[in-house]
């Protein structure tokens, strides 16, 4: 009996002392963490710029002349071609003022034809013919400027293009200066957008690499424009309050698909010399900022803030806070601490990038 409970408490010692010796060398088990470096390469951004939408010619049509509206022509949104009569303003007034113009001309000439007569019989002066010319010229110039204004009744559209609002109704009293509707010629189309100082410097000088100054227009709908536009002017100086300049692209739009007054996004191809690269997962953020861990020669992990510039798919390109040679955790980043020791393998960093995408959608 008693050797049949020592081979049992022998037996139980030894399974006590074989499962302390499996959990000490699965706590002593050390765990390894992939590691990799920055890539230094060229590559291109597609950035995406908030602009506004114009129309190469828009206009405000405006009264000229004082009057009752007698006649609208056109409707709103309607499209209407160079030189079509929009409005008419009550005409009478102007037309008595040119039949008295026509009216003074003619006594102008009578004078002057009798006036030259007596001219050559030296009963009259040659000053008094030179006279009764000026007055026949001061005649025929009120004649032209009562004309001009009569002219001005029937307003006109002065290129093709679509009508906007007609703020005033058929027989309103307007003044001279009154505004009747605006004008657009959404034949072409004109995108403002503001591009800061890096942005602008990145594509004035990379220019070489660009095949060409074309821009895609992401609409107010999310849909991508069907027409490429074409970056036509920048402006001259940068806003001081914002720091950014102006850029202008023109857009075809034979389909008067996009108006005047339209926002949307410049889509532009940023060429980047030597840009900083590395993978957007050995990365991790606090308080909007955001760390990589810096593996050191003494094999510490020590956390380290960056500075990302730009964001692509499963990339960021970083402009400050790591250089070419250092190590950083590819992953584990949310279980390692700062000023840990950790154990690691190196991966090409080639490699690790050569599934991600170097382009933004």
């Amino acid at each position: 009996m008693n050797k049949r409970v020592t081979l049992a408490l022998i037996f139980s010692t030894l399974l006590m002392i074989l499962s302390c010796k499996d959990k000490k060398e699965e706590k002593e088990e050390t765990v390894v963490y992939p590691t990799t470096s920055p890539v230094q390469m060229d590559t291109v951004i597609n950035k995406e710029f908030v602009s506004q939408i114009r129309s190469e010619r828009n206009i405000e049509i405006r009264a000229q002349e004082k009057g009752f509206l007698e006649k609208i022509y056109v409707d709103e949104g309607q499209h209407v071609q160079a030189g079509q009569v929009l409005f008419r303003i009550m005409p009478q007034l102007y037309q008595a003022d040119v039949l008295k113009a026509k009216a003074e001309v003619a006594q102008a000439e009578i004078e002057l034809q009798n006036a030259s007569t007596l001219a050559k019989s030296n009963v009259v002066s040659i000053n008094e013919k030179r006279m009764a010319k000026a007055k026949l010229d001061a005649a025929k110039a009120e004649l032209n400027l009562a004309q001009t204004h009569l002219s001005f009744t029937t307003i006109r559209a002065p290129f093709s293009g679509i009508i906007d609002r007609l703020p005033l109704k058929l027989g309103s009293l307007v003044d001279e200066g009154d505004l009747l509707t605006s004008l657009s010629d959404n034949g072409g189309i004109f995108a403002y957008f503001n591009v800061s100082e890096p942005e602008y410097l990145n594509y004035q000088t990379h220019s070489a690499e660009r095949e060409n100054n074309q821009v895609s227009l992401i609409m107010a709908n999310g849909e991508v424009f069907p027409n490429k536009g074409t970056i036509q002017t920048i402006e001259g100086e940068f806003d001081n309050e914002t720091g950014n300049i102006a850029f202008r692209a023109k857009f075809p739009n034979s389909n008067q698909l996009l108006r005047n007054g339209e926002t949307g996004k410049i889509q532009m191809t940023l060429p980047l010399k030597n840009a900083l690269i590395i993978p957007q997962k050995a990365t991790y953020e606090i308080q909007d900022q955001k760390y990589v861990f810096v593996v050191g020669k003494d094999g510490v992990a020590r956390s380290k803030n960056i500075k990302v510039s730009y964001e692509l798919p499963d990339i960021y390109i970083v402009s400050e806070g790591l250089d070419v040679g250092d190590k950083i955790l590819l992953e584990g980043v949310q279980k390692v601490k700062d000023d840990q020791k950790v154990e690691t393998k190196f991966q090409d960093p080639k490699k690790v990038l050569s599934s991600l995408k170097l382009q933004a959608n």
